[in-house]
């Protein structure tokens, strides 16, 4: 029995099935077996592959337009801070110097003509924290720290670590340590690098190199805030404030307005690759200060002791038996008087001293060489401490917070030998320090007092000093000035 053929009647269903059969047809074409044997291609035998560590920076030379890119596959590290191994193309050494400050970076370092990669990386201690948890906390194998504990132990004591000290650690991508830099300072630093027979522990001091520059400004707010605006570091505002302490008060005296000529050296260390990086400020060579006070000038003069030190244009010393204040860049909150109100008490009495309202834990220092004749508790004036000085003066410092540790009676101080630092103890609604001087039994406003002054320049110097100062004034002039876009 003949069975008729079946008829699709629906167009789209003959469009459907001639498209299938087309692509059958055209992917039997288009199919080849793959060789036996893999073709290399030319571009992949100038690129080698190794481990790299997660977050690692590509450094590559820039390809040829049309040039294959060579891949690399994503890295991760696991949870017990190992870091988990891929592959990437090699690339041309990295300068360490030219990486990130933080975190873990790859570095290529040469060996003869086959090359490592070592996994670097580099921190900051934070506060509160030892070098064992930093080190820690950016997925460093205990082995590591216990090796790096071990060698510098024997050039360096942890317990000494401050917050802000860098570190730069360098690693094979097995984990083997290979150099680790502690650096204190900006010019020093302990250094624990690898050798065929261990390990070994340097000190390294680096060299500094003075450059004579010069600041001039115009007070706005505060000397501290000025100088930071034109770039340059507090440490130049706290030298200069130090030259004048004798005859200014910088927590009263300054008023917008006043000007200001700095010449000091620049102190710069040459980078690994040869630059010149500037690290602090050094020595102030002249400075004058202009304001509604006066105008005072002094230049540095190293007389034939051979030792520096500081003397007006005259050749006298710009040193006095007293500083003005025993704390820096502080603010009166209350001034000598011989009726104010106490601001708990409520009662109108004399106020024979000055309050410096200053930060909590501020260092506070004698404002002149002398002896300890009291260290203790005083009542209404918390924790007290009294100098004796020469000539019968006495200063007190009351309301500290604690004492200068090794500080007791019968103690010698020097001038600006910290002996304490400020708090609120006593009678007392916030932290600051009540400064009070008697001389012969009777207070005085510390303001008032006329010092004698530091020994001038010796004649046999004379004729030196002159020659110097003339020279130092005449660049304090004309020198170099630093612009704000110079900041470093």
């Amino acid at each position: 029995m003949a069975y008729p053929s079946p008829r699709i009647h629906n167009p789209m269903l003959w469009l459907i099935a001639l498209v299938i059969c087309l692509g059958a047809a055209l992917g039997a074409r288009s199919f080849r077996p793959l060789p036996e044997h893999p073709v290399a291609q030319p571009w992949a035998d100038s690129f080698s592959v190794a481990p790299v560590a997660v977050g690692s920076p590509l450094f590559a030379p820039e390809a040829a337009p049309g040039a294959p890119t060579p891949w690399a596959s994503a890295l991760r590290v696991g949870e017990s801070g190992a870091v988990e191994t891929g592959f990437v193309a090699e690339f041309p050494p990295v300068s360490i110097e030219s990486l990130p400050l933080h975190g873990t970076s790859l570095v290529s370092q040469a060996g003869g003509a086959k090359k490592s990669l070592t996994v670097v990386t580099r921190g900051t201690l934070r506060r509160g924290e030892s070098l064992s948890i930093a080190l820690r906390r950016q997925g460093i194998d205990f082995q590591v720290i216990h090796t790096i504990a071990t060698e510098f132990g024997k050039i360096f004591d942890f317990r000494r670590a401050r917050p802000g000290d860098e570190y730069r650690l360098g690693q094979e991508a097995s984990g083997r340590l290979v150099d680790f830099r502690y650096s204190v300072s900006p010019e020093k630093s302990f250094y624990l690098y690898a050798t065929d027979s261990g390990y070994r522990v340097r000190e390294d001091h680096a060299q500094l190199r003075a450059q004579v520059a010069k600041v001039v400004g115009q007070i706005d707010s505060s000397l501290y805030g000025t100088i930071k605006e034109l770039g340059e570091r507090s440490q130049l505002a706290s030298d200069f404030a130090d030259i004048f302490a004798w005859d200014i008060d910088f927590s009263r005296s300054v008023q917008p307005g006043d000007d200001f000529e700095i010449l000091f050296e620049r102190m710069y260390r040459t980078s690994a690759e040869g630059a010149e990086v500037y690290v602090k400020p050094g020595r102030i060579l002249a400075a004058r200060y202009r304001g509604r006070n006066g105008d005072y000038s002094a230049v540095f003069f190293e007389g034939d002791k051979g030792y520096g030190r500081y003397y007006r244009p005259d050749g006298s010393s710009v040193e006095r038996a007293f500083l003005v204040a025993p704390l820096k860049f502080s603010r009166i909150s209350s001034s000598f008087s011989t009726a104010r109100r106490h601001p708990i008490l409520d009662v109108v009495r004399p106020h024979r001293g000055i309050d410096y309202a200053a930060a909590h834990g501020t260092p506070l220092w004698s404002v002149g060489a002398g002896r300890v004749i009291f260290r203790g508790w005083a009542g209404g004036s918390g924790n007290l401490v009294k100098v004796k000085h020469r000539n019968g003066y006495v200063s007190y410092y009351a309301h500290l917070s604690r004492f200068e540790p090794g500080l007791k009676v019968g103690s010698s101080v020097e001038q600006k030998q910290v002996i304490g630092y400020v708090g609120d103890t006593g009678l007392a609604t916030g932290p600051h320090v009540c400064f009070r001087v008697q001389k012969n039994g009777r207070y005085v406003n510390p303001l008032d007092i006329s010092a004698p002054a530091g020994d001038p320049v010796t004649e046999p110097d004379r004729e030196r000093f002159e020659s110097v100062r003339d020279l130092l004034l005449a660049d304090l002039g004309t020198g170099m000035q630093i612009a704000a876009d110079e900041a470093l």
